[in-house]
């Protein structure tokens, strides 16, 4: 069931309302990367969003408020992508690869995810704590299942998907937004390598 698109205070917008309010959170998403949450504003934003200010508070109570929101979509957005690339794969070996691979596709195509995530430690500290916690609901799910059904061994769900979001994270920073944007073949067999050990996959 697909989420309500609300305004502020909460009241539900029309699709019309909907696409003008996701335009303010593109916009922002550019905003915040680029000069950071103290010297961004609601000007900027609505100014990059082709917006007048007042339009603004129709879908966001204050600059804190859209920033919150942001760091919601592109958490929704990412595990989406994820979510739909892994649900391809016909073990799970296969399916944490293609997940891995619509991380550092999204990464590359949203180079600001990473930026905005670590403002949030300073800006909003409950926000980061919620990326992190919604990305490994999902996935410490998905491994607990495939744990039932006999696709791994005998891991801990829960601390596998945090130690393999770790490894997805770093390995994003050092070559997506450190290199020139492509995870090289020698790396992703590196990867698939660990993969295969924390898993444990019967043979």
């Amino acid at each position: 069931m697909s989420e309500v698109a609300t305004g502020a205070g909460g009241r539900a917008l029309s699709r019309r309302g909907a696409r003008t309010r996701q335009r303010l959170l593109e916009a922002a998403e550019r905003v915040f990367a680029e000069l950071g949450y103290v010297d961004a504003s609601i000007v900027k934003i609505t100014e990059a969003a082709g917006v007048g200010q007042g339009t603004f508070y129709l879908y966001f109570a204050s600059k804190k408020d859209v920033f919150d929101e942001l760091v919601r979509d592109l958490n929704r957005r990412v595990r989406h992508a994820m979510k739909e690339a892994s649900s391809r794969g016909s073990s799970r070996l296969e399916a944490e690869l293609l997940g891995f691979d619509a991380y550092f596709r999204f990464t590359r195509e949203h180079p600001a995810l990473y930026r905005i995530i670590r403002q949030a430690e300073f800006v909003s500290p409950e926000m980061l704590q919620y990326h992190y916690e919604k990305l490994a609901g999902g996935y410490t799910e998905a491994l607990r299942e495939a744990k039932e059904r006999g696709e791994v061994g005998a891991i801990d769900p829960e601390v596998s998907a945090w130690a393999l979001m770790a490894t997805g994270e770093m390995l994003g920073m050092r070559y997506i937004l450190w290199g020139d944007g492509e995870v090289p073949e020698r790396v992703r067999a590196e990867l698939e390598r660990i993969v295969r050990r924390v898993l444990e996959p019967p043979r």
